[in-house]
């Protein structure tokens, strides 16, 4: 019978993604014992098949896409891109699937790694199920955290397992380039992997169930996507469902909605995602399993002040970098509870994750890239602010003609006409992701409109679309 070794620590963090791992370094940084558990691959969804492996198959996309609206070297990139390079290059920033390198990290912050399937078994209690079955029960004195994440939810069409569809997972890890794609959604993922596979060689066709792409941002960002992806050679149809999938001697087979007959060598589902919390013993303190976690604005989770739920689980922003950030206010308030201080929890206080509600930057990283940061037009007035959309053509900066010739791309920022600042900022076109940061600090900084004709942008950059956006505000 194997033996059961219980370990006492100030933290126990359930799960290792870069969520996780921020969690452990802010409460080894405050001098707390802490522990971490992680089933997979220490680094998490981030690292292996979400954040790293995209960008790292959407860089050379992007790349040659702009390479192509340059004089004098248009002509030198014409061709097709090396899918084995770009495959290679995404098995590079993904470690070839080995974490190493981030157990390394782990352990030179003195953070202890206990490998194995971490389940709740009462207040502040984990019991880890290792690799050769024996159990290792996990005591907190001050916090359990729960940062595992969420995972690819499928719809429930009969049959579906037996497809073998993608999720997000295999879109990013695939080894080699289907002929023909099937990708149904229109969120981010379903943007950045059509974005992909199409520049990789594939034959793309894009179900759609809304109105159209990018549904949670201004509805020019998803027309101007999907107006590229057309022209790109997708076959991009909105307002359409999948009724039935099968697949049939290796090929799949889609019928939409509409009694149309989709075939391909693979489909891509990206319809969603659920908490990873089916299976980690909610149950044992009253919570539901596979819930998402109610928490306040230090994180702490609805009725258990031990309990913290960071990153995904929390269903408030599912980004990486806005999971790392909770992370560094949760960490801070577990430091603070554990040391007996008071808990800064008012609106961008130390101990609230304010920006959650706020702030929130993204970049999408299709062709043209989509960025946003805090409210769009329609949330803002659903909000009840009195606000006043002020849109700009980025053609019409020097920096935008510079960049690529033909530049095709959009500016808004949402104007809060009482309080004469920004509730929230859309950029779209090449290179923008870049310049969202510009509007993350304005937006989060509630900086007054008075203040940012002061903020001079540098000629000639695309930046200079923050000077067209305030003159068109002045002038409206």
């Amino acid at each position: 019978m194997t033996e059961t070794e219980t370990n006492t620590y100030d933290v126990v963090v359930l799960g290792a993604g870069p969520v996780g791992e921020n969690v452990a370094d802010r409460t080894r940084a405050a001098g707390l014992t802490t522990a971490v558990v992680e089933s997979e691959l220490v680094g998490g969804e981030c690292s292996y098949w979400a954040c790293m492996p995209s960008k790292a198959l959407l860089r050379p996309v992007i790349a040659r896409a702009d390479a192509r609206r340059v004089p004098g070297l248009s002509q030198s990139v014409q061709g097709p891109l090396d899918a084995a390079a770009v495959l290679a290059h995404r098995d590079y920033y993904t470690s070839n699937w080995k974490d190493d390198g981030q157990v390394g990290w782990l352990d030179s912050i003195g953070a202890d790694l206990h490998r194995g399937h971490g389940r709740l078994t009462g207040p502040r209690t984990v019991t880890v199920t290792g690799p050769d079955g024996g159990e290792t029960v996990l005591t907190a004195r001050h916090a359990v955290a729960v940062c595992t994440g969420s995972r690819a939810a499928l719809p429930g069409l009969p049959g579906l397992d037996e497809v073998r569809p993608w999720t997000s997972r295999e879109a990013t890890s695939a080894k080699t380039v289907p002929g023909r794609l099937i990708v149904v959604g229109g969120g981010v993922v379903a943007t950045e992997m059509a974005t992909v596979w199409q520049a990789l060689g594939s034959k793309v066709t894009l179900l759609v169930r809304g109105k159209g792409l990018l549904a949670r941002m201004e509805p020019f960002a998803g027309e101007l996507v999907a107006e590229a992806l057309t022209e790109a050679g997708a076959d991009v149809r909105t307002g359409t469902s999948v009724e039935s999938v099968t697949r049939e001697n290796g090929t799949v087979v889609a019928v939409t909605d509409k009694g149309d007959r989709v075939e391909a060598d693979e489909i891509l589902f990206a319809t969603g995602r659920a908490a990873r919390t089916d299976d980690i013993g909610l149950e044992t303190i009253g919570l539901e399993p596979g819930s998402w976690l109610d928490v306040d604005d230090s994180l702490r989770v609805t009725g258990h002040d031990w309990l913290y739920a960071v990153g995904d689980v929390n269903q408030r922003a599912l980004l990486t970098h806005q999971g790392k950030y909770q992370a560094r206010i949760a960490g801070a308030a577990i430091a603070a509870q554990a040391t007996g201080e008071p808990l800064l929890a008012q609106p961008w206080g130390a101990h609230a994750a304010t920006a959650d509600h706020a702030a929130v930057p993204q970049v999408v990283f299709t062709d043209p890239e989509a960025a946003a940061v805090g409210l769009s037009l329609a949330e803002a007035e659903q909000a009840g602010h009195r606000v006043q959309a002020v849109d700009v053509d980025l053609s019409s900066v020097a920096g935008a003609g510079l960049y690529a010739d033909g530049y095709k791309g959009r500016a808004r920022m949402v104007v809060d006409v009482e309080d004469e600042i920004l509730r929230g900022v859309t950029l779209v076109g090449p290179g923008v992701g870049e310049l969202i940061h510009s509007a993350t600090v304005a937006v989060a900084g509630q900086v007054p409109i008075s203040r940012l004709w002061h903020a001079v942008p540098a000629y000639p950059t695309i930046s200079e679309v923050w000077l067209r956006l305030l003159e068109s505000y002045r002038d409206s």
